[in-house]
């Protein structure tokens, strides 16, 4: 079979159905290369075995965090916070062999390629507004008033940066600056864990969540960057839309009650590169 670069996120394997959708993850050939774009687990030592099983079984394996593997429970035996927690669980993939938003970018040469993999770590700075607001204070006083409150604001802590928007700020100069010095004649495979742009979060059941799911900063990297395709997750609304010409591809797995209700994603494994016909 044709090598694949194929990717998924949101596995959530802290739920047992979930977990048992991993394991059955297989790659079609030996050549395949897996994007895990966040969400796999809360605690430490869920991500890390997780990947560990996923990096035996795909030639190779890219990983960038999503909100959850940045949060710090009580449960958790790694109690690090913030930065520091992000550093852990890159050291923790690179014992792993499995490549994250600070190693040098791999290139896929498979069919459909050459393109650089760029794993993006951007986290995201209160600017996808709701609509009758101007300021992020203003948005997030209109969502905290609507009831909607990313459990982010409790457990996702930005140290040592002041805020969640000033770390976001920091990660996406980081990225730029990496991002400039790609080589200008080959395409990307942008990778993150949220949207690049506002669009896919116009479907969200509450808008007022959107605050939570990236920064108007990226909007045009897709175009910049000379993207390929860009995978994301986070929304848990697995699907393709076009911007610019260019394919966003939601790869999310979801919570079990999401997935029991519209059917596993069909395929799980969502093949960026080659782009089908």
């Amino acid at each position: 079979m044709t090598p694949r670069l194929l990717a998924v996120s949101d596995l959530h394997v802290r739920h047992p159905e979930n977990r048992a959708v991993v394991e059955r993850m297989r790659p079609g050939s030996d050549d395949d290369w897996l994007l895990v774009a966040g969400d796999v687990a809360e605690r430490v030592d869920d991500v890390t075995a997780t990947l560990a099983l996923l990096r035996e079984r795909f030639a190779t394996l890219v990983w960038v965090p999503g909100n959850h593997e940045l949060w710090t429970r009580s449960r958790d035996r790694v109690s690090l916070r913030g930065e520091p927690r992000y550093r852990h669980l890159v050291q923790a993939c690179r014992d792993l062999g499995v490549l994250t938003p600070e190693d040098p970018f791999p290139v896929w040469t498979g069919e459909g390629g050459p393109a650089v993999v760029a794993p993006l770590f951007l986290l995201y700075d209160y600017t996808f507004l709701p609509a009758g607001t101007s300021t992020p204070a203003d948005g997030l006083a209109a969502a905290f008033g609507a009831g909607v409150v990313c459990t982010d604001e409790h457990l996702l802590h930005p140290d040592p940066f002041p805020d969640r928007a000033a770390w976001c700020t920091a990660r996406v100069e980081y990225s730029r600056r990496r991002l400039d010095n790609c080589a200008p004649d080959l395409p990307t495979v942008l990778v993150n864990h949220w949207p690049l742009t506002r669009l896919p979060t116009s479907v969200l059941r509450y808008p007022e969540f959107a605050l939570w799911c990236g920064t108007r900063e990226t909007a045009d990297w897709h175009v910049r960057y000379r993207a390929a395709a860009v995978v994301y997750g986070h929304l848990h609304i697995p699907r393709v839309t076009v911007e610019d010409g260019v394919r966003f591809v939601e790869v999310s797995l979801g919570y079990p009650r999401e997935w029991r209700a519209r059917g596993l994603p069909d395929p799980l494994l969502r093949t960026i590169l080659p782009v089908s016909d």
